[in-house]
C-alpha cells in the first residue's frame, strides 16, 4: 500500500477518472471526481486531463477547502464537492460534461421517466438551476436538485452523481447518461411514453417481491 495520505481514496479517484474518460463521459479536463474519508477529501486537480490522472496527482483537502496534501491545485468545483458531502451521506462524487445529459440539461427541468431504472437514482433526475461553475450558488442549486435523489443534471453544464462507494458513484453517473440518451433517442422517433406514478408503484412492489437486482441461487429442491 502506498504511503500517500488517503492512498485508497486517491487511487479510487484516479481510477474513476480514467474509466470515465475511456467511456467517453469526460473529455480532457471536463469533469472532476472526489472521495471522502472522515473530514478529508481526495479530489482531482484543476486543469488535469482526466484520462491521465494518477493517484499522485490527486489533491487532499479539508472540508473547508484547505489543501492538506498534494502538489497540484484542486478542481475549481471544490464548493460543489464539499457541499454535497456536507448535505448527504456521500463518500464519493462524480461530475462530468457527458453529451446526452448535458444536452438534456439545456432543455429540460427534469428528465422524463421512460424506464424503471431511474429508481436507481431515487426517481426522475432533476436539473439544477444554472450558476457559474465553481460558485457557491452552483453548489447550492445542485444540492437542492439532489434532494431525494443521488444524481442530477446541471443546467447548461453537465451531470453529477454520488454514492457510498466510488463504484456506485460511477455507476450512477453512467446510468444518468444512459437514461438521458434513451430519452434523446426516443424523442427523435416520436413522442416518448412516460411512466406514471401508478406504474412506479407496481414496479416497486414487483421488485420487492422478486428481489429484483440481487443474485439468487436456483432452488433445486
Amino acid at each position: 500500500m502506498s504511503d500517500l495520505l488517503l492512498a485508497e481514496q486517491r487511487e479510487a479517484v484516479a481510477g474513476a477518472s480514467r474509466h470515465l474518460a475511456e467511456e467517453g463521459l469526460v473529455i480532457g479536463t471536463a469533469g472532476n471526481i472526489s472521495a471522502r474519508k472522515g473530514d478529508l477529501v481526495a479530489v482531482t486537480p484543476t486543469g488535469a486531463d482526466l484520462g491521465t490522472v494518477t493517484a499522485e496527482m490527486v489533491t487532499v483537502i479539508q472540508m473547508d477547502g484547505e489543501i492538506v496534501d498534494g502538489d497540484l491545485a484542486p478542481t475549481s468545483e471544490v464548493p460543489l464537492h464539499t457541499g454535497i458531502y456536507a448535505a448527504t451521506n456521500a463518500l464519493a462524487i462524480t461530475h462530468a460534461h457527458a453529451m446526452a445529459s448535458t444536452a438534456l440539461s439545456c432543455t429540460h427541468d427534469e428528465l422524463p421517466p421512460l424506464h424503471y431504472s431511474c429508481l436507481g437514482l431515487g426517481g426522475a433526475p432533476r436539473t439544477a438551476a444554472y450558476a457559474t461553475f465553481g460558485s457557491q450558488e452552483l453548489a447550492d442549486n445542485v444540492i437542492e436538485a439532489l434532494k431525494g435523489r443521488n444524481a442530477a443534471m446541471m443546467q447548461n453544464h453537465g451531470s453529477v452523481a454520488y454514492g457510498s462507494t466510488m463504484d456506485q458513484a460511477v455507476e450512477r453517473l453512467e446510468l444518468l447518461e444512459w437514461l438521458a440518451e434513451l430519452y434523446w433517442r426516443s424523442a427523435s422517433l416520436g413522442t416518448p411514453r412516460v411512466l406514471t406514478d401508478k406504474d412506479f408503484e407496481n414496479i416497486i412492489t414487483s421488485a420487492m417481491e422478486r428481489g429484483y437486482g440481487a443474485l439468487k441461487k436456483v432452488d433445486k429442491a
